[in-house]
């Protein structure tokens, strides 16, 4: 179990995450009837950014939202979670005020700099998503769902492009060294070697029969696994699934993945996006030396030791490293000239336990699951729950872990529906539960949908 890691703002410029938390951010509020009303805490001000009130009770939401998403509602469990990750209700209200000053900063930059998205692009983005639906009154439902009428999603989804614009300007303008280039190689060497890249043949799942059928002929020989993808893949032009390392693959392709050696091809795997059958084509051996203790370590000389294909990965990693460094340097010297304002936490605000109640007990609890300082890998999950990678954090949204209620969010914004349950698959994802129903047609769009706020942990 690891730390609440909060980042409303643009730290990795992922598109698809950003524009879908647009969608549902009225999510984890009180129901009444079909539409959603904000809940009522306590009132009142949390803090001011440069004269521009934050909300109490929109804190409080954000982080009655985050119990919940958790598992996380008894005080027992919350006193508990909060003592083992090093928090208290006071420095979880804090990081959750600084990711909304945070934002503010960055619409006033925004404003500013004079940046703008044109009415076309947004339209374009709010008519994919409306596509997934069966109609236009599942549409509009889905929005009355989680409180929104169109034009507020539209608002939001031009929020999220103009921040995401804002942080494009922090990009370098030069391309990646070769120096550099190595030295981010060095710093993944371990964790890259043995990668696999696979290849995947992709059946209906209710199709077995055919999906059995082809598989017994590609181990008897009698059909060579590149043109069984061409004649009966339902998906042929995803055939090469790359390198697991670099890639986002779902528990299930990853698991049966690890089993196979190059050339080795798998049993029917069920994943979200059907059944696969998948073939090992590369296994990468990093180069490995022996130091004077008779240790074998990997060491990275040279980009030449790398596949090819890795490098133009890493150049756009290199590239968002140094944006996200340039971004936090901006923003932190923001925050030191802004006139900021942080009120004293209310003590009725229904987050708040008496933390001494859990000191001794959680000291004494030493287990492998210990909380570190360490932020979590994007999209991974708590104590077991559902994860998947990413592209990043963004306006309004947070970066980290993923809940079961929404898995998906990370592809909602480039067209997938909404759905109530995510499906597993190769997809990005990460998402707040509450989001639209699942009257979206289609099998990816049940894997992705759009989410209000993306909740880290």
């Amino acid at each position: 179990m690891k730390k609440f890691r909060i980042v409303r703002t643009a730290v990795s410029v992922g598109l698809s995450v950003m524009c879908a938390c647009a969608l549902a951010a009225c999510s984890g509020e009180e129901s009444t009837g079909d539409a959603q009303t904000p809940p009522s805490y306590t009132g009142g001000v949390a803090a001011t950014v440069n004269g521009v009130e934050i909300q109490e009770d929109t804190i409080t939401e954000h982080i009655e939202n985050l119990r919940a998403q958790y598992g996380l509602t008894d005080e027992e469990s919350w006193g508990s979670y909060l003592s083992m990750t090093g928090m208290t209700p006071e420095s979880l209200r804090e990081d959750v005020i600084d990711s909304y000053v945070s934002e503010e900063l960055v619409k006033e930059a925004v404003k500013e700099q004079n940046i703008t998205i044109d009415d076309e692009t947004v339209q374009g983005y709010v008519d994919k998503m409306a596509a997934n639906y069966d109609s236009d009154e599942a549409w509009q439902a889905a929005l009355k769902k989680v409180g929104m009428t169109e034009d507020e999603y539209r608002a939001e989804i031009r929020e999220r492009l103009e921040a995401k614009a804002f942080m494009e300007t922090f990009a370098p303008e030069e391309e990646a060294t070769d120096e550099e280039l190595l030295e981010f190689a060095q710093s993944y060497a371990t964790t890259n070697d043995g990668a696999k890249r696979s290849s995947m043949i992709l059946f209906a799942s209710d199709d077995e029969a055919t999906a059995q059928e082809v598989l017994d002929k590609i181990n008897s020989g009698d059909l060579d696994f590149d043109k069984a993808a061409e004649q009966y893949s339902t998906d042929p032009e995803s055939k090469d699934q790359g390198w697991d390392k670099t890639g986002s693959p779902s528990p299930e392709y990853q698991s049966a993945l690890d089993e196979l050696e190059k050339d080795q091809v798998s049993g029917l795997v069920t994943t979200g996006l059907g059944i696969q059958i998948i073939k090992c084509t590369e296994v990468y051996t990093a180069p490995k030396t022996k130091g004077e203790d008779g240790v074998e370590k990997v060491e990275i000389t040279s980009l030449d030791q790398l596949p090819e294909e890795w490098i133009d990965d890493m150049k756009e990693q290199v590239k968002e490293q140094k944006t996200n460094e340039a971004y936090q340097a901006w923003l932190e010297e923001e925050k030191k000239t802004a006139d900021i304002v942080i009120n004293p936490m209310p003590e009725n605000v229904p987050y708040n336990v008496d933390m001494s109640k859990y000191e001794k007990k959680d000291e004494a609890a030493e287990s492998p699951e210990a909380p570190t300082d360490e932020a979590p890998a994007e999209g991974e999950a708590p104590e077991g729950e559902a994860s998947a990678e990413g592209e990043g954090g963004e306006a309004a949204a947070v970066e980290g872990e993923a809940t079961p209620e929404a898995e998906g969010a990370d592809a909602a914004a480039e067209g997938e529906a909404p759905a109530d349950e995510a499906a597993a698959g190769e997809t990005e994802a990460s998402a707040e539960a509450e989001q639209p129903a699942a009257e979206a047609t289609g099998e990816d769009a049940a894997a992705e949908q759009p989410a209000a706020e993306q909740e880290a942990a």
